[in-house]
């Protein structure tokens, strides 16, 4: 677990500063628009002030807020004696924008690369701050929301009619949902979008992907958006062509074709049109109309309720020992049996969940009993989920289901078929069906259409893995054709033997032919599916950095 403790002054104040390339090129698309006022929220050092200096005339004006005050004296010497005259206010942009921004002045451009600050690691004026700005533009909020949310929400609204808009944002916009009010409020307000989505990583020290985006405020707020368009970017080829000529170029895509996320956007229209039209077969269903998910058992302290099978026979806790499964290495393959468990306990994992299901410690063995004051000594019964509860030891909601779903994969999710009846933690779903076979449902969820749903419903964080939270899986397509036969044991094997790809393009052959779909609509969603996880996991040939 991350802790706010445990990470550096340079990242809970989001300070990774924009490469002068990049800073140079966002300067030139609002260049294009003779701004006399524009606006800067969190300006650093000044890499953006510096780009702006050949694109302003002697008339502009900039105004740029800064919270760190050494960072804005270095901001203010990097632009001393150039033309333009520049405003550099030291303050916290949140508050700022509550106390001064509605003082009716608006702005020709915007332009600059907010702080990329969790929720969690903000100060409790900076959560607060962030939340009263949602309210200010009657917007739900969530605590889960990052600091560039706010502020992208707040400089846009500073935009005047018809000004452009030029920010360096996490890669994340595409697809999580603590960013969803933004994508929603970016379309009200926006009149076409842009976004420049790099191969590599930007910022150096970091996982976290970022993109460039451009848009243009639309000139009434009636007016309709055109779309959001995505320039997929190898190295520094895209800085060659003006912005205006990639946006004269582009693909935009109206926002009731892409639903709530924009990663469909990441495909071409032959790609997006075929799996459309994959989706709408009979026999593609809804996740959420057939299963039900719900997720695993919240214990508050993984390390003394989950324990390897030395611990169970040193403390006598046999009675309370349950199987159970939360990580991939627990259950490599789409099968959870007997002998599946059996190997993890030969490994040493940690393959069993004590439920002490009493009310009363004096009912435990006096081996148990001693289990629960060693708990209490290392000071587990003060997490707070477990303080919440009485007695502290007994883990509630306990019941297992026909299948499980790890929350996290790496190339693709998969249905694992709980032939044990093991429990499985947080770190996992319960999944029950409704009106179908339960073997059937996880075979079937292995194939190329339900991967590619995956990616375009799932989020992925720094490192590429793919997750998926209830809602999200509820939005899965699944294909269930007619089958002879369901081999569970034969695709459990294969998983554990071969890559993805040729797992899927083996299951492809069985789920996704029966639906009448051609080889070059299953190679095209193959392909789509391929494209999006290699883009997650960053595959592709690693470019020269900016």
């Amino acid at each position: 677990m991350n802790c706010k403790s445990n990470e550096s002054p340079q990242k809970l104040r989001g300070g990774y500063y924009t490469p002068l390339a990049l800073a140079q090129y966002l300067a030139s698309w609002i260049a294009e628009i003779c701004p006399k006022r524009v606006f800067e929220p969190s300006c650093g050092d000044g890499v953006f002030l510096q780009a702006l200096v050949p694109h302003l005339p002697k008339d502009a004006k900039v105004t740029a807020i800064e919270i760190d005050q050494q960072e804005a004296k270095k901001a203010s010497h990097r632009i001393q004696g150039h033309n333009f005259s520049a405003d550099i206010i030291c303050a916290n942009f949140l508050g700022w924008y509550l106390n001064e921004g509605n003082a009716g002045v608006r702005f020709d451009a915007v332009v600059g690369n907010p702080p990329f600050v969790r929720y969690q690691y903000l100060s409790e004026a900076d959560q607060e701050f962030s939340e009263r700005i949602f309210r200010r533009h009657n917007l739900p909020f969530t605590r889960h929301v990052n600091a560039w949310v706010p502020f992208v929400l707040g400089t846009l609204a500073l935009l005047r009619p018809s000004g452009r808009f030029a920010m360096v944002l996490p890669a994340e916009i595409l697809h999580v949902l603590h960013a969803q009010t933004l994508r929603y409020f970016l379309i009200q307000h926006c009149r076409r979008i842009m976004i420049f989505d790099p191969e590599e990583i930007w910022f150096s020290g970091t996982l976290q992907g970022a993109v460039l985006l451009l848009a243009e405020k639309k000139a009434h707020v009636r007016d309709s958006c055109k779309g959001i368009a995505i320039h997929r970017t190898n190295g520094k080829s895209f800085l060659e062509s003006a912005p205006s000529q990639h946006f004269k170029n582009a693909d935009f895509i109206t926002p009731e074709a892409l639903g709530r996320k924009w990663t469909k956007a990441l495909l071409t229209k032959r790609e997006r049109d075929t799996f459309d039209t994959a989706v709408a077969r009979r026999s593609v269903h809804r996740f959420e109309r057939i299963a039900e998910v719900d997720v695993g058992l919240v214990t508050g302290a993984n390390r003394f309720f989950l324990v390897n099978d030395a611990v169970v026979r040193e403390y006598g806790l046999a009675k309370w020992s349950y199987p159970m499964f939360g990580r991939s290495e627990h259950c490599p393959g789409v099968l959870y049996d007997e002998r599946q468990h059996r190997r993890n306990a030969t490994q040493g994992l940690p393959s069993n969940f004590l439920w002490f299901n009493v009310d009363d410690p004096s009912e435990l063995s006096d081996q148990a009993a001693e289990y629960i004051r060693l708990g209490e000594r290392k000071n587990f019964h003060t997490r707070y989920k477990c303080r919440v509860r009485k007695p502290w030891f007994k883990v509630p909601s306990v019941y297992a289901t026909p299948i499980g779903m790890l929350k996290r994969a790496h190339d693709m999710p998969r249905l694992i078929y709980n032939q044990a009846g093991a429990y499985t933690t947080d770190t996992a779903y319960r999944i029950r069906v409704e009106g179908i076979n339960a073997k059937k449902l996880v075979y079937c969820f292995v194939n190329s259409l339900t991967a590619l749903s995956s990616e375009l419903e799932g989020r992925h964080y720094g490192g590429g893995v793919l997750e998926l939270v209830p809602s999200e899986i509820e939005k899965l397509h699944v294909p269930l054709p007619p089958l002879d036969r369901v081999e569970i044991a034969k695709l459990d094997k294969f998983i554990r033997e071969a890559c993805a790809g040729d797992v899927l393009a083996y299951q492809d052959e069985r789920i996704l032919t029966p639906l009448g779909l051609t080889t070059q609509d299953i190679s095209c969603i193959h392909h789509s599916w391929n494209k999006l996880r290699s883009r997650r996991q960053r595959l592709q040939s690693s470019a020269q950095a900016l």
